[in-house]
C-alpha cells in the first residue's frame, strides 16, 4: 500500500471509531467492547505507583469515569499562532480537563485518551501543520524509559493524519547526537512507518523569542516550527530527575530550547515556568507505560523502570503534570515549579478541582 493510500486509509477508519465511541454506537477501539461510566474523585498516590482507573469492568470493556469540579484555570492552551481549543468533544459535551487510561497497548491507550478529550479533531485543523515534541534526551531502546515509545509516536501522528492535518513534523533536541538518538530510540523507524517528517535540528532553526510573562528569563532562543505551527504536541514520558525531581511534559518543552539551555536547571523552578508561559502545546501527553523511577533522566538499568502502563493527556501542562506527580508516589505541592505555575494562575494543581475521565483500554 503506498503512503498515500494508507494515510487515506487511516483518515476514513480511525475517525469513524473515534466519533463513533463517543456517541456511543461503536467501541471506543476495537475489541474493547461498550463503554460503561460512572463518577468517583480520585486523588492522591498508591505505593506501588498511580491509582488504577475508576470503575472495573468485565471482559476487557472500556470504563470511564469523571472526578468532578472545574479547574481554577483555562485548561485550553495553544504555541504560536495555532488557535485554542473549544473544550468540548465531538457531540458538544464538555470536554474533561484531563484523560487517563490504562491498559497493555501504549497506541490503545493514547488512541483512548484522546478520544476521551473530544478525539484529535479538537486539536488538528483539516490543513493544518502539526508539531510532535517527544522526549529523546539520548539514545537508548524504548525498554529503558528515556525516550518516548515509538509505539506511541506513532498513534499520535497516526491521528493527526486522520484530523486532516497537512504536515506532521517530528523534532527534538537530543544531548548527544540527533541521528544517532532517534534511530536507537526505534523513533526514527516509527516516524517513517507514519509518513511524518523528522527534523535534526540545527542552528537555522532557531529565533530568539522575547518572554513577557518570565521573572527570570526575558528572552530566550526557541525552535521557530515548534513555536509558529498550528498545532504542538507535547509527548513526553515520567522519568525521575535529580534537579527537578520530575521530567514530565513542562520540563520535556525543553527540547525546543537552543543555546546553553543547561543553565536553565539553576533558579530551575522559576526558569521551567518561564518557558512554559511562552511554549503553550496545543495537547500535552504523559506517557506513563513506562516510569523511570530512579537514576533518571537517562536511567541505568531496567530494574529502574516500572510497568504503570497509564497514560494522562490533556491541554494544560501544568495540571497534566499535577496528575503526573503519582507516578513517582508525590504530590503535586512536593514540586515547587508546579506550586509557583499555579501561583502565576497557569494551571490548576488541585486534582479534586479538575474533571478527570479515566478508564481501561
Amino acid at each position: 500500500m503506498s503512503s498515500m493510500d494508507r494515510r487515506t486509509f487511516l483518515m476514513h477508519t480511525g475517525r469513524w471509531l473515534a466519533l463513533a465511541g463517543l456517541a456511543g454506537v461503536a467501541p471506543l477501539l476495537p475489541g474493547c467492547g461498550d463503554t460503561a461510566t460512572s463518577t468517583t474523585t480520585s486523588v492522591g498516590p498508591s505505593e506501588e505507583g498511580p491509582p488504577t482507573t475508576a470503575g472495573g469492568t468485565a471482559g476487557g470493556d472500556s470504563a470511564t469515569s469523571t472526578s468532578g469540579g472545574a479547574p481554577g484555570t483555562g485548561t485550553s492552551a495553544t504555541s504560536g499562532t495555532g488557535s485554542a481549543t473549544t473544550g468540548t468533544t465531538a457531540g458538544g459535551a464538555a470536554a474533561p480537563d484531563l484523560a487517563v487510561i490504562k491498559g497493555d497497548s501504549p497506541d490503545k491507550n493514547v488512541r483512548a485518551a484522546i478520544a476521551l478529550l473530544g478525539g484529535m479533531e479538537r486539536f488538528v485543523k483539516k490543513g493544518g501543520k502539526v508539531v510532535v515534541k517527544p522526549n529523546v534526551l539520548t539514545g537508548r531502546p524504548p525498554e529503558y524509559a528515556t525516550t518516548t515509545s515509538p509505539e506511541t509516536i506513532k498513534a499520535v501522528i497516526a491521528m493527526c493524519w486522520e484530523a486532516g492535518a497537512k504536515e506532521v513534523t517530528v523534532l527534538d533536541n537530543p544531548t548527544s547526537n540527533a541521528r544517532s538518538s532517534f534511530e536507537t530510540a526505534g523513533l526514527a523507524q516509527a516516524v517513517s512507518d507514519a509518513d511524518a517528517t523528522l527534523v535534526y535540528l540545527a542552528s537555522r532553526d532557531y529565533q530568539d523569542y522575547d518572554i513577557p510573562e518570565g521573572k527570570v528569563l526575558h528572552s530566550w532562543g526557541f525552535v521557530t516550527e515548534a513555536l509558529e505551527a498550528d498545532t504542538l504536541i507535547d509527548l513526553a514520558l515520567p522519568k525521575q530527575h535529580s534537579v527537578s525531581g520530575a521530567t514530565m511534559t513542562m520540563k520535556n518543552l525543553m527540547g525546543v530550547m537552543g543555546g546553553r539551555r543547561g543553565m536553565i536547571h539553576i533558579d530551575f523552578n522559576q526558569k521551567i515556568v518561564d518557558v512554559n508561559t511562552l511554549v503553550k502545546p496545543t495537547l500535552a501527553i504523559l506517557d506513563g507505560y513506562r516510569v523511570l523511577f530512579r537514576h533518571g533522566p537517562t536511567g541505568g538499568s531496567l530494574d529502574d523502570v516500572r510497568m504503570d502502563k497509564t497514560l494522562v493527556a490533556g491541554t494544560n501542562t501544568v495540571s497534566v503534570d499535577a496528575w503526573g506527580t503519582q507516578f513517582f508516589n508525590k504530590t503535586p505541592a512536593d514540586f515547587a515549579w508546579l506550586v509557583e505555575a499555579n501561583k502565576r494562575g497557569m494551571g490548576e494543581i488541585d486534582l479534586a478541582k479538575l474533571a478527570i475521565a479515566t478508564g481501561d483500554a
